[in-house]
């Protein structure tokens, strides 16, 4: 199956208040060229010089989306051209992004991202580091960077009880958040596994690659 045809059809399968982002990540400039051409405009990457030499080469109308995790030294790499970071997981981190934003004289969108998995290994904000963020008179001074919502991802595991359990567990932090800060509106979780649940578990932004570009 072409990139094409695997776009088209997963576009087709999601509402219209779900965002689809193309993870590109590690992937040929060719191969976003073929999902340019049929209409995909936001593209996920995890690493910022990649993502910057894509952002050099290919349309200007397209979306940068930053998905893995942030170095606070590497920012300013990004902060020229990016639309949105996924994995803001430390008030350090959101900080660097507002400050680099600030050079260009940019607002940067930004998702917190909450650990909702059990594995050890994934970054991520606890509820009480949330809403210390969001209460915090710091955080509201920044003015170069919009919150737009929150990201989490599942646990990587074939029970789908803990994975929806895990979704719910995020949207529940998300309508809480938006209580703070009423602009919210963007739930980013779900992956080429598990994007469908995570739809009906109230995401609002799903990341696919694998589905869209075959496996890496």
């Amino acid at each position: 199956m072409s990139i094409a045809h695997n776009l088209q059809k997963i576009k087709a399968s999601l509402s219209e208040n779900v965002t689809l982002v193309a993870v590109s990540k590690t992937k040929p400039i060719p191969d976003l060229v073929e999902a340019y051409e049929v209409g995909q405009r936001i593209f996920g990457e995890n690493k910022i010089q990649e993502m910057t030499q894509k952002w050099e080469e290919l349309p200007k109308d397209i979306q940068w989306h930053m998905i893995g995790h942030v170095q606070t030294n590497k920012v300013k790499y990004m902060a020229e051209y990016v639309h949105l970071v996924h994995g803001v997981d430390s008030f350090k981190l959101l900080k660097e992004i507002n400050k680099q934003a600030k050079k260009y004289d940019r607002t940067i969108n930004c998702l917190l991202q909450i650990h909702i998995a059990e594995e050890d290994t994934k970054f991520g904000l606890d509820k009480e580091e949330l809403f210390a963020i969001l209460d915090s008179d710091e955080f509201k001074a920044l003015n170069n960077i919009n919150i737009k919502g929150l990201m989490g991802m599942a646990t990587f595991t074939e029970n789908e009880d803990q994975v929806r359990r895990e979704f719910k567990s995020l949207k529940t932090l998300f309508d809480l958040s938006t209580i703070k800060l009423d602009h919210l509106d963007t739930l980013s979780m779900g992956m080429s596994g598990d994007y469908k649940m995570a739809i009906e578990e109230g995401s609002t932004m799903v990341r696919i690659g694998s589905s869209i570009f075959g496996s890496r």
